[in-house]
């Protein structure tokens, strides 16, 4: 008897997570999801220059530096997809690589956390805040509460132990991450997005592949959650569209809302300063089988209200001018916490 040929075992499949606890918490996530549809998964840990510096992102590159290792372990086929905190992409696509997959959004929602369990409100004036966040200072020095404001940069556990410490008297984070780490206990506020809107993409999740591995596409293509997908794009392109006239804080949040023919995208947007000189709140409905359309005509009316006026003046040098930064954005100047 002739020996039986030998069939190639189950693929399996190497999935690229920053070394963070958060990071590795989402990333298990998507692991556990595929794991269930019978995929066996090898999770990979990757270091970041985000991670290891401790420099503010304006400096370093943006949020972009958290995913730049992600994707050049991609492009060396070191592994075959990652996951990334969507806020954390730059909203111009990366050559040859692909997001495969936005699976179901957690909560957008920003939290409070604060000393002797205070909420925004019952802060006195001159407390501080810690947040490394244009988009959350704005939103804040709006509300008009005579609040003070310092960088802070660091995993979800650091930030907290800032307030622990009596460092600060409250920060900032996105709940998503609290979830996430099973940590919403902590939070002594929940900010409704009429305060504070979301930077694009909060609370998502993006899974990039290889654009040319049509297997794994396919394969990923089982996690994606079609609402999501169609709220973070137009977040995204509010984004992309403004950049060419505006580097100000923006907040946006799309949501699927029923309207009088069936589903429809509520888009909310908020363009401002840092030092509450601007603020900018406009929004747009349209259909939710267009989300870049949304996106763009409401990028254009905040254009049209004034929101190029919000561009933040860059620091004086006494050198030469610098080469012009490239046109993507990331989608926001924050970490994924």
């Amino acid at each position: 008897m002739s020996p039986q040929p030998m069939t190639a075992g189950p693929r399996t499949l190497r999935l690229g997570t920053r070394r963070s606890r958060l990071a590795t918490t989402q990333s298990g996530h998507v692991a556990d999801a595929l794991q269930a549809l019978g995929h066996e998964i090898e999770l990979v840990e990757i270091v970041t220059e985000g991670d290891i510096s401790t420099a503010p992102l304006e400096q370093i590159g943006g949020t972009g530096v958290f995913a730049s290792a992600l994707r050049m372990a991609l492009h060396n086929s070191d592994i075959d997809f990652a996951v990334h905190s969507l806020k954390d992409l730059p909203t111009t696509p990366e050559p040859g690589l692909i997001v495969a997959a936005t699976p179901r959004r957690e909560d957008v929602r920003d939290v409070v956390i604060a000393r002797d369990g205070l909420t925004l409100g019952e802060l006195p004036p001159g407390s501080v805040v810690g947040t490394g966040s244009p988009r959350r200072e704005a939103q804040l020095r709006a509300l008009g509460l005579g609040l003070e404001f310092t960088g802070i940069r660091g995993n979800v556990e650091t930030r907290i132990a800032r307030v622990t410490a009596g460092d600060v008297d409250a920060i900032i984070l996105a709940r998503a991450g609290l979830a996430r780490l099973g940590l919403t206990h902590l939070a002594t506020e929940v900010l409704d997005p009429i305060q504070m809107l979301p930077a694009a993409g909060q609370g998502a999740l993006a899974v990039e592949c290889r654009a040319d591995d049509a297997e794994l596409i396919a394969l990923l293509a089982a996690v994606d959650d079609a609402d999501t997908r169609a709220c973070i794009t137009a977040e995204r392109t509010v984004l992309r569209e403004l950049e060419a006239g505006c580097t100000a804080p923006i907040g946006v949040l799309g949501e699927i809302v029923e309207g009088f023919d069936g589903p429809e995208l509520s888009l909310r947007a908020f363009v401002g300063t840092r030092a509450g000189a601007l603020e900018l709140r406009r929004s747009m409905v349209g259909a939710a089988d267009d989300p870049e359309g949304v996106g763009i005509r409401l990028a254009r009316l905040l254009l049209e209200d004034g929101a190029a006026q919000a561009r933040e003046p860059r620091p004086p040098t006494d050198g030469p001018p610098s080469t012009p930064p490239p046109t993507s954005v990331t989608a926001s100047m924050e970490s994924d916490q």
